[in-house]
């Protein structure tokens, strides 16, 4: 299996060479093979002096470009200009292909992670059946006072569970509050009621929403677990009693 090397911005051994031939100005269709050559030649060395295991990739292209480079020194074979069929041999063609397809690739790879990051925050709203509500516009002119009742109370419920959908997915981190804050708030509770039991309802903040009511249920039964409240039902879905353990407030007597 490969190693992917990345150092600094170079992941790869294409990402190395176009920032290469970036770096120096060049136009792929007319690279000067020799100075670049040399160039990703030196980076690989770098790498293995620092340690890093290069990936065979980066060898494999480190000899491609240096046949490349022989190649460019060798005499090349007279082109005929009157022959329509004529074009030049140069080496480099092949790389400048498949770097073309590399940076296509990457400014693709780019735009898709740009979408993602502008998309990974919005939700999706799920579609519903308005085929109740289409039709021809004249239509809605012959709706009697109870049809126009019911279409009306169909748009409110829309609007009540479109409500519902983002106060439930839209909440603010600072609203969110944690186990932590939670089991506080109870132990202050507690700390202020002479009776030490309570309802568990009781023990919720105004808001009372499903995330409260869980966050609650799960600091009470933390508390539980560390003998630090008890809890009393006498029937299925009956109320829950919570009174308050010596142990609440053991630790806080034994710091004083």
């Amino acid at each position: 299996m490969s190693y992917r090397v990345k150092l600094n911005v170079f992941e790869g051994p294409f990402d190395l060479l176009v920032y290469l031939i970036e770096h120096a100005q060049m136009s792929i269709y007319d690279i000067r093979i020799s100075e670049i050559t040399d160039q990703y030649v030196a980076h690989i060395r770098a790498m293995e002096e620092e340690d890093i295991i290069v990936s065979s990739e980066f060898m494999v292209l480190a000899a491609e470009l240096l046949e490349i480079k022989s190649k460019m020194l060798l005499p090349r074979k007279p082109i005929d200009p009157d022959s329509p069929d004529a074009v030049p041999d140069d080496p480099r063609t092949e790389l400048v292909a498949r770097l073309r397809e590399y940076k296509l690739f990457r400014s693709i790879s780019e735009m898709l992670e740009e979408r993602f990051e502008e998309n990974r925050d919005r939700l999706a709203k799920p579609q519903e059946d308005l085929s109740e509500f289409t039709g021809e516009p004249d239509e809605y002119l012959t709706l009697d006072m109870d049809q126009f009742r019911n279409a009306f109370e169909v748009f409110l419920q829309r609007k009540k569970n479109l409500e519902e959908l983002r106060a439930h997915h839209i909440r603010t981190e600072k609203q969110r509050i944690t186990t932590e804050l939670r089991m506080e708030g109870i132990r202050e509770f507690f700390r202020q009621n002479p009776a030490m039991e309570a309802d568990f309802r009781e023990l919720i903040p105004d808001g009372n929403d499903r995330y409260d009511i869980s966050v609650t249920f799960a600091s009470v039964l933390e508390m539980m677990r560390q003998n630090r409240l008890d809890a009393d039902q006498k029937k299925l879905f009956g109320e829950i009693i919570v009174k308050a353990t010596e142990q609440l407030f053991a630790k806080e007597e034994e710091a004083q």
